[in-house]
């Protein structure tokens, strides 16, 4: 089988990376998102390497009976690494002055896991929901497919090689029935193990092996279609369906699973029928697409470290915004395809003088990270000081003084100061959180509920909901609840997926406090069925942090001036409340708060969070004893929690 490059094989990449790109970049258009779908770029690139490796492998397997593994690998690594580790050293300096030490660490680890191709199991024990918020600021995400197909690049030739010597005329039947149970796997866990189901060779292994479909039958019968009609029919049909995917297709979707089939076979299509009298072969095999295709590679490398630190330091950013980034994106693809990629694959250079300049990058990433994980970690919050894992009904602590602590992970995180001074303080206390559970029946049900993970969720929130009225019933002594949420952050950002109109805060101040009555007649209900007549407090959202390792380039506004202030050290936070997003969040701060002690003043205690660690301009990082404050952007350390639990106990 000859091999011929395929020009509108390297247009199809074209189409995949913008898709991935446009996704990540979320841009909207009258608060509609039209790439939602974009995601699918990454499968569409699944095929293409299917197809592209299982026919280099059968090509060398029947010109001369054996395959070169040194080769193929050889190969492979000049492909990969040298514009990887590229991208990651010079992301290096952007994580050092614009991630949080527990965000550098994690970044650290993101890096290692890559270099070891196993970045996807890294993420998906980690915890981190692909498409989710929090994914955005996580520089080397987009990495995880990178190791699936790493991993697909290891095993695949080894199995394709026995098969083909040993069990040839059966070649057809063993892929066939590998595709058949990765896709029933991919389908059932979908449902059942989303996260999993999402990062995983065995899931995905189907796209790849639709792929090696169109190279095996292309290598039995020496060609690819040849009916005239279908080859002017089916690449356009099967641009549709890619495209139909990428516009509709959105994260709440099951992936991958059955629906995947579209973009799939939309593919395939594209690959068996293109041929040089098809308009859509035309298109694709057109000067402008083969070039993005060509730097596609490096352009998927590059464009989500900038979006991920672009979001970290500006925290929102415009569509304007959003296409500088691509812009950038594409610059430095093409400036790395030429300078790094090309000279790297050139089979002038030895593979020993790549190699060599490899371990020597790959030991330099290493060592800076060594260095400067060192360095982060003097801030970071240990594991176990995070929170405490406890049973919602287990009374912690033998002390007489009781408390209930109810919310989101905002009040998990005072847990373990609670637990430390439960015994000189005469304390017990109930944990009844759970990560971003707002858990009150206006807000909870309208969480998404067509992911397996997000049905979980609700049916976590709705348990707690229920167990804290049993636990205040049952208590010997009526205990003082504090019920600490991030409010704003659940319903500003959207984060909780509430799509009713009535629950979303907007620049209308008179809306919002109907949003808090809402709110707020929840919690009453809640206290009037758990019987109880002291009051309850609640706690304001957190100040948040402002990164401090910006150093002199942060810039803190307010009231249309710059401060920069140096009270603990080098650089401190500052509460940026002329920004849309903290503006309103901070001025519904202030409106709840009003609310409470106009409207409901008997019923609850308001703590302000923003009294307690800011003045009228700055929000600190560091206590007056040079400890961090927060370990990310919004929670607290040890040490940040030690005044807020301080301020409570002062209630009971």
């Amino acid at each position: 089988m000859k091999f011929i490059y395929r020009p509108e094989i390297d247009g199809l990449r074209a189409v995949a990376v913008f898709a991935v790109i446009l996704y990540h970049a979320q841009i909207t258009i009258e608060s509609y998102q039209p790439f939602k779908g974009g995601f699918i770029g990454v499968d569409i690139f699944f095929v293409i390497s299917g197809y592209l490796i299982t026919s280099i492998i059968l090509k060398e397997l029947s010109k001369t009976g054996e395959f070169s593994f040194k080769y193929f690998y050889q190969r492979r690594i000049r492909r990969i690494l040298p514009v990887l580790l590229t991208v990651m050293l010079a992301s290096l300096p952007f994580a050092w002055f614009y991630l949080l030490p527990n965000s550098f660490m994690d970044f650290s680890k993101s890096i290692l896991y890559s270099l070891g191709f196993s970045s996807n199991f890294y993420f998906h024990y980690s915890g981190q929901q692909y498409g989710a918020e929090s994914g955005l600021l996580k520089p080397f995400l987009h990495t995880w497919s990178l190791s699936v197909e790493e991993q697909y690049y290891i095993l695949f030739p080894v199995i394709l090689l026995i098969i083909f010597k040993y069990f040839r005329k059966f070649l057809f039947q063993f892929l066939i029935i590998g595709f058949f149970i990765s896709l029933l796997l991919a389908d059932w866990g979908s449902r059942n193990h989303p996260s999993f189901n999402f990062y995983v060779l065995p899931t995905r292994g189907w796209e790849l092996l639709a792929g090696s479909f169109i190279s095996y039958f292309e290598f039995k019968l020496g060609r690819r279609g040849k009916n005239s009609a279908l080859n002017h029919l089916m690449p356009v049909l099967g641009l549709i369906l890619i495209m139909q995917s990428i516009i509709f297709f959105d994260d709440k979707m099951f992936h991958p699973s059955l629906y995947t089939l579209s973009p799939i076979i939309g593919v395939s299509l594209i690959i068996w029928f293109s041929s040089r009298e098809e308009i859509i072969t035309r298109i694709l095999s057109s000067k402008s697409f083969v070039s993005i295709g060509l730097v596609s590679y490096s352009l998927y490398l590059w464009h989500f470290p900038i979006f991920a630190f672009a979001r970290v330091k500006y925290t929102s950013l415009s569509n304007f915004d959003k296409i500088e980034c691509v812009i950038l994106a594409i610059i430095l693809s093409f400036l790395s395809y030429f300078f790094i990629e090309k000279p790297a694959r050139d089979a002038k250079i030895k593979f020993k003088t790549i190699f060599l300049i490899i371990i020597i990058s790959a030991a330099l990433l290493v060592t800076i990270l060594h260095v400067q994980k060192k360095e982060n970690s003097k801030y970071v919050i240990k594991s176990g000081n995070y929170g405490v894992d406890f049973n919602a009904n287990q009374l912690i602590g033998k002390g007489q003084r009781q408390l209930v602590i109810f919310g989101d992970s905002h009040a998990t995180h005072i847990m373990a100061y609670l637990k430390e001074i439960s015994l000189d303080k005469n304390l017990s206390f109930y944990n009844v959180t759970h990560p971003a559970c707002i858990s009150l029946p206006t807000i909870t049900n309208f969480y998404t509920l067509n992911e397996n993970k997000a049905f979980r969720l609700r049916e976590t929130c709705t348990y707690l909901y229920k167990n804290i009225s049993e636990i205040i019933k049952s208590s010997s002594t009526e205990p003082l609840v504090v019920f600490y949420n991030t409010w704003f952050k659940h319903i500003i950002k959207n984060n909780s997926k509430i799509y009713n109109e009535d629950l979303k805060f907007n620049d209308d101040p008179v809306h919002n406090k109907k949003v808090m009555k809402i709110i707020l007649d929840d919690i009453v209900e809640l206290k009037r069925m758990s019987k109880a007549n002291r009051k309850w407090i609640l706690v304001g959202k957190n100040p948040g942090s402002y990164n401090y390792k910006f150093k002199g380039f942060l810039n803190c506004y307010n009231s249309n001036k710059s401060y920069l202030r140096q009270p603990y050290h080098e650089v401190d936070g500052c509460e940026k409340k002329g920004l849309k997003e903290n503006g309103i969040s901070y001025l519904n701060h202030k409106l709840f708060k009003e609310t409470i002690s106009s409207n409901y003043k008997n019923d609850f205690i308001y703590l302000d969070s923003y009294q307690l660690y800011c003045d009228d301009i700055h929000c600190n990082n560091f206590t007056k004893n040079n400890k961090l404050i927060y370990t990310d952007h919004h929670h607290f350390t040890f040490e940040g929690s030690k005044k807020i639990v301080q301020k409570i106990l002062e209630y009971l």
